[in-house]
């Protein structure tokens, strides 16, 4: 396994996100290891309401990033999807927005399509983002001004602007329910689990978008969008609105569209979201 630490360019990182990026790496890592310990390994889990899984892991997880992140950083807020925190954490100046095991369906099922995800969210947007696949060994991070990295190497987005000649990577669920009705068709359409491993692979090239129309919350997707902008992409909701992070009122958020800005215009074109092709219009390029 590739260790990433001080694989970004630390002159461009101000001491203490290079101090925090350290620490966040390290407890990812260990978190990834408890993972491990318990994958294929039927662990206890149950559902929290709404066909969503969760289990011990998840909770053994969240507990030890919680640990090791608020330790050190007291002063930080405090936003993850398995440990309820009180509204004030999320006006702190910076927050930690978790999520232990992203893709739980994915682990429980024994798939190596789950992620460990972290981002550090500062006036409403990440700052720092860190995506771990501790089955596949792919560590993904971002800081912003400094670019993106898997497992220590710079990646840039996909150049495919034709939807028609992209790949997107949707949910298994979103597969089967083909909300976008025929706003895809012609499109390769690739299920995949983890939300975060799938923005994060769009971000490293090796996917050209990813496209989702059920509702995402931050923790879901904070980190992936930082690595998105940071490898030259754009990722919006469905209706192109930019997103932000750790609000008072929710932490939701509708849908989302990731991939380069030429493409992002294309599939907001095809599905609907911008009709008019006014995006499109706007004189967005394809990247090089």
């Amino acid at each position: 396994m590739t260790d990433s630490l001080h694989a970004l360019p630390e002159g461009s990182l101000s001491p203490d996100l290079l101090d925090d990026r350290m620490l966040l790496e390290r407890a990812l890592r260990t978190g990834g290891r408890i993972a491990m310990e318990a994958f294929c390994k039927s662990p206890v889990n149950w559902d929290k309401g709404g066909d969503n899984p969760v289990s011990e892991v998840d909770i053994a997880v969240d507990t030890v990033l919680r640990d090791h992140l608020l330790h050190a950083r007291p002063g930080y807020g405090w936003l993850s999807e398995e440990s309820v925190a009180h509204l004030s954490e999320r006006a702190r100046p910076r927050v930690w927005v978790v999520d232990p095991i992203d893709g739980t369906r994915a682990f429980l099922d024994g798939r190596p399509e789950f992620t460990i995800s972290v981002a550090l969210v500062e006036a409403g947007r990440p700052v720092l983002a860190q995506v771990f696949n501790p089955a596949t060994g792919e560590f993904f991070e971002a800081a912003a001004g400094t670019g993106f990295r898997m497992n220590g190497a710079a990646c840039r987005v996909a150049s495919v602007a034709d939807p028609m000649a992209a790949r997107l990577l949707v949910s298994r669920r979103e597969l089967q329910e083909k909300r976008w009705g025929p706003g895809l068709d012609g499109s390769a359409v690739i299920a995949l689990g983890s939300i975060a491993y799938k923005l994060a692979l769009v971000a490293a090239g090796r996917f050209d978008a990813a496209v989702s129309l059920r509702p995402k919350n931050d923790w879901d997707i904070a980190a992936a969008d930082l690595m998105i902008a940071e490898a030259g992409g754009r990722m919006t909701d469905a209706l192109g609105r930019d997103l932000v992070y750790a609000r008072p009122d929710s932490t939701e958020h509708p849908s989302l569209i990731a991939a380069n800005p030429a493409l992002h215009a294309a599939l907001m074109i095809r599905l609907g979201s911008d009709p008019a092709g006014t995006v499109a219009m706007a004189g967005v390029e394809p990247l090089d």
